[in-house]
């Protein structure tokens, strides 16, 4: 009987380690999931961790979206500063000219008063070959308006032609004379040449490029770009000097107009921004009262506004205002326009029709200014 109690002990003992071995078995088997859990969870975060990093670091991959952004640049405006008008300038030229019209404005608007005689002999001759009259800027960044500006490789004058090119347009240069310093017959050449260059490239800034550099400058240029004609395209395959000029052009506009034109856009964006042009000089109407004031007059001939305004009494730009692009459209062939002046100033105008007509011609044959006709000249003199 004792032996029979002895094995059913052991045998009770055994059941009661099996038990007790089994439940430390499950308890292992519910902690090792965990453990994984918890290794899986820290390299979770350190592969986000290294993800992040990843993203901030590599300047690879920030460098390949600047580069896309880039491409198309060329195409992108900004506002002109003052929004006078729709005219927007590209954002490659922005920090330039912003550079340039903080270090020169001061300068150069002195300039616009003592040289107004210079620019309105300037604008005559633009616009007798039908040329932009704000090319006359470009003799600005050439010789600051000096008659007697030499450059270091020889070229003369408000205009800075060289010896063969200003002979190629017509010009006495030789050891007893030298009319690249003379204002009028300078300008005549620099417009034969200005306008030869357009022909030639059809994109205003190509033409500022090619004055300054040469026309096979911008053709190399043209040729290492794959073929653009875009100047900010173009701009890094042309001289340091070369690029930088048709840069100061654009910020000299900038300052003497107070926005940009059609010499500071490309061709493209010229006629991406032409009918926004239209639609400023369709702004320009005149009031109810000005209307029932006005009077028009059919008039053709080499009349000027210049020599108008000053017959009639009226403020340059006022009379601009009633008639835009007067002189443009007077210079060509057919130079036929509607002449709309307030009543009493029209009276004026019939009054003294022939002597403004004679004073017209004879400031658009001689070069000679409305101002320059009863006052003399005083050239300034200087090396540029």
């Amino acid at each position: 009987m004792k032996q029979k109690l002895f094995i059913l002990s052991i045998f009770c003992f055994g059941l009661l380690t099996t038990a007790i071995a089994d439940n430390g078995d499950k308890k292992k088997k519910t902690t090792k999931p965990g453990t994984p859990a918890k290794t899986v969870v820290k390299s979770n975060n350190k592969l986000k961790t290294t993800t992040l990093r990843d993203t901030v670091l590599a300047p690879g991959k920030l460098g390949n979206t600047n580069e896309t952004a880039a491409s198309s640049i060329p195409d992108l405006f900004e506002n002109a500063s003052n929004g006078i008008n729709a005219v927007k300038l590209n954002p490659r030229a922005v920090s330039f000219v912003q550079d340039y019209m903080e270090t020169h404005s001061e300068e150069l608007l002195k300039m616009k008063d003592w040289g107004r005689t210079y620019f309105n002999l300037m604008d005559a001759v633009l616009i007798k070959y039908s040329l932009p009259i704000e090319l006359k800027y470009l003799a600005v960044i050439e010789s600051k308006l000096k008659s007697t500006a030499l450059s270091r490789v020889g070229a003369v004058g408000p205009w800075q032609l060289m010896p063969v090119t200003a002979r190629e347009l017509g010009l006495k240069v030789n050891a007893k004379v030298d009319e690249r310093t003379n204002y009028y017959k300078s300008t005549t050449a620099a417009a034969l040449y200005l306008r030869d260059l357009y022909a030639e490239f059809g994109d205003w800034l190509l033409v500022i490029a090619a004055y300054n550099g040469g026309p096979g400058v911008v053709y190399n240029a043209v040729k290492k770009s794959g073929g653009s004609r875009n100047f900010w395209a173009i701009q890094n395959y042309l001289p340091n000097e070369t690029r930088n000029h048709v840069k100061k052009f654009i910020g000299t506009h900038y300052i003497f107009e107070g926005q940009g034109g059609i010499t500071t856009l490309t061709k493209a964006e010229t006629a991406d921004q032409i009918s926004a042009v239209s639609q400023i000089l369709s702004n320009r109407n005149l009031t109810a009262a000005e209307l029932a004031d006005v009077k028009t007059l059919k008039v053709s001939g080499k009349y000027h506004s210049a020599v108008i305004a000053k017959m009639v009494v009226m403020d340059i730009d006022e009379f601009n205002r009633y008639n835009p692009n007067f002189d443009r459209v007077m210079a060509k062939a057919e130079n036929t326009y509607e002449l709309k002046l307030p009543q009493d100033k029209m009276e004026l105008f019939v009054a003294n029709k022939y002597q403004i007509l004679n004073e017209s011609v004879q400031m658009l044959l001689s070069g000679a200014t409305v101002s320059a006709i009863t006052t003399s000249v005083s050239r300034p003199t200087g090396k540029k």
